[in-house]
């Protein structure tokens, strides 16, 4: 086990950044298409292909997840992505017809970094198909924290943000893993202190072992936010997965519960300015063992405590590269 969310067999990451813009890409990638869900909850999300996951849709199963920093503009990574795929004969298909492409299913979710002192005098090419097509070539098991891929020029509250990652082992077996790019208007730390939020759930001193903060009072709207972002200006997105096969309504109840990491990692979380969403998917590698209510009530609330760890992991992260 490394911790990292390519501990669920059948997955792989790739991230790619651009330094003089100060954005990036990171491409989650299935060795076969998997089930998939999501979960948006802030007020300002920038997304693709999220109405293809809703429970009403014709597709079960997705190619690649995409996250990007750019806004509007890193939507474009997934395109490249798509076509990148098409092109190696994956994605969906009704009817296979010769001469007829498939279609890869390439959900995606933005986070804005335009103001963040970058290079985006980019014109009409913005960089972001570049980005995506070296971010899923290289895809692999090893992922990167910190100011990387898609959190390459994100910012956590009023401090540096990252991309984290982490994993954990289900009572019953199977993993549950996740990586999140951290770039909230919410501060990752109690007021005054550089004690986590999410210390409560820390594994092994994993951001620093710092302990648990006591907290006095509502804390609703900590000192060390955005204060004064605009809309649109800060999201937090993940990707959680699973070995575990889900269907899809399963992987859409995980989601749900999964967005309660960023509830207790990030103060305030799912503001209007935020865009927070969040993915599930299932490499379907093992069943879901048991009472499937009460197993898959376990799972979404392991994963809920692993998002929690993989935000203060990133900005742990990327503390060290201040």
């Amino acid at each position: 086990m490394k911790n990292t969310i390519c501990d669920v067999p059948g997955l792989k990451v790739g991230q790619a950044s651009d330094a003089k813009a100060k954005t990036g890409v990171t491409v989650v990638l299935p060795d076969a298409r998997a089930v998939a869900a999501v979960d948006v909850r802030g007020g300002g999300p920038g997304t693709r292909e999220t109405d293809a996951l809703r429970l009403v849709g014709l597709v079960d199963e997705v190619d690649a997840i995409v996250l990007a920093g750019g806004s509007v503009y890193g939507l474009g990574a997934a395109d490249r992505v798509c076509a990148e795929l098409g092109a190696r004969g994956r994605g969906f298909s009704l009817l296979p017809m010769e001469g007829v492409p498939v279609s890869p299913i390439v959900p995606a979710a933005i986070l804005y970094d335009l103001s963040n002192r970058g290079d985006k005098a980019w014109g009409t090419v913005p960089p972001y198909g570049e980005l995506g097509a070296e971010a899923l070539n290289a895809a692999g098991e090893e992922v990167a924290e910190g100011p990387v891929g898609a959190a390459t020029g994100a910012s956590a509250g009023a401090y540096p943000g990252g991309e984290g990652t982490a994993s954990a082992t289900l009572p019953g077996g199977g993993i549950v893993g996740a990586i999140v790019a951290v770039n909230s208007f919410g501060s990752p730390y109690a007021p005054g202190t550089n004690q986590f939020w999410a210390a409560p759930w820390e594994v092994d001193a994993e951001f620093g072992g710092r302990g648990v903060a006591s907290s006095s009072g509502h804390q609703g709207f900590p000192p060390d936010t955005k204060i004064g972002a605009g809309e649109r200006s800060n999201t937090t997105i993940a990707v959680v997965a699973t070995d575990v096969a889900l269907t899809k309504a399963q992987a859409e109840r995980v989601a749900v519960m999964a967005q309660t990491g960023m509830a207790r990692a990030l103060r305030p979380a799912h503001a209007p300015t935020d865009g927070d969403t969040v993915f599930v998917l299932s490499t379907g590698k093992r069943p879901l063992e048991g009472n499937g209510t009460l197993a898959l009530t376990v799972l979404g609330g392991v994963a809920a405590d692993v998002l929690a760890r993989s935000i203060a992991r990133g900005v742990f992260a990327a503390e060290k590269n201040q």
